[in-house]
């Protein structure tokens, strides 16, 4: 992998030119914090461990602090941003600073919530600073739409990190974490100083490591588990066998699905893995099935 030179990033006086130049304020609400650490930038392109055989979707790139730094390890990176100013300026920030690389990047101007379709290869890693405000959707909206992403390193607030990597039991384990489970292996790979943003944001932030799942290990469709998974957290405080009524059809119904997938029916959703609420949905299809 290329090391990135100090020369060919941005550094504070940088970004703060280009955001002057384009007119651009940072706002909360397209969640935009700009990474202004050089430092940063190359930790998170050496954790991320992306290289020149790599296909790497940005999502939310900016004014491209972290876009540049992709693009020094020679992967092809499609940068998909809903501001279309910062779209339409990208470009020309990487020509002026990286002129060799200009060929490897494609922008997009999009809501990454709604993007269905890239240009060029499949994708095969996604490295991002993600938006605070729309982080674990638009993660989990891009497992969904590239199955190609086997590899991917996404910078959270620190709190939105601990709910994704949070393992069962845990006060923090929830519905993120079981629906990212059931995509990828998810990690924490670092904490993020709230120095190195511009503007500097109210929160710590942190990395998340995510290494995809093999289809072949799911046993139901995104839809089954993410319906038993939304109704097992949405009355966490009950069990399992109540808050799983209106699933099922009954508490009779769910407690016979809870049973028959192995489950203690007083149990509560946070103490599932997601294997146990694959186990559901399969024991809940078969009711279905039978009745």
């Amino acid at each position: 992998m290329t090391e990135p030179t100090a020369e060919s990033l941005l550094g504070p006086a940088d970004v703060r030119r280009l955001a002057a130049e384009l007119d651009v304020r940072p706002t909360k609400r397209l969640g935009q914090n700009f990474v202004v650490d050089a430092n940063t930038v190359r930790r998170i392109v050496r954790t991320a461990g992306v290289g020149a055989d790599d296909i790497v979707v940005e999502v939310g790139p900016g004014l491209g602090s972290l876009t540049l730094g992709l693009l020094a390890t020679g992967a092809r990176v499609v940068a998909v941003e809903i501001d279309p100013v910062l779209a339409g300026a990208l470009p020309a920030t990487v020509e002026a600073r990286m002129p060799a690389a200009r060929a490897r990047l494609e922008t997009v101007a999009v809501d990454a919530l709604a993007v269905s379709a890239l240009p060029g290869p499949t994708p095969t890693a996604l490295v991002a600073n993600l938006p605070y405000n729309v982080a674990v959707p638009v993660l989990l909206h891009a497992l969904e739409t590239w199955p190609g992403i086997e590899t991917g390193l996404v910078m959270v607030q620190a709190e939105v990190a601990d709910r994704i990597v949070a393992p069962p039991g845990s006060r923090t384990y929830g519905v993120p974490s079981v629906k990212v489970a059931w995509w990828a292996t998810a990690t924490r790979a670092g904490a993020i100083p709230r120095a190195v943003f511009w503007p500097v944001p109210n929160v710590d932030s942190a990395l998340v490591r995510l290494v995809r799942r093999p289809a072949s290990s799911r046993t139901v469709e995104r839809e089954e588990l993410y319906r038993v998974v939304d109704a097992a957290f949405a009355q966490r405080r009950k069990s399992l066998r109540g808050a799983l009524a209106g699933w099922a059809g009954s508490p009779a119904a769910a407690e016979s699905a809870l049973r028959d997938a192995d489950i203690d029916p007083a149990a509560r959703g946070e103490s599932l893995d997601v294997a146990a609420f694959e186990r559901l949905a399969v024991a809940g299809r078969a009711l279905r099935s039978a009745s």
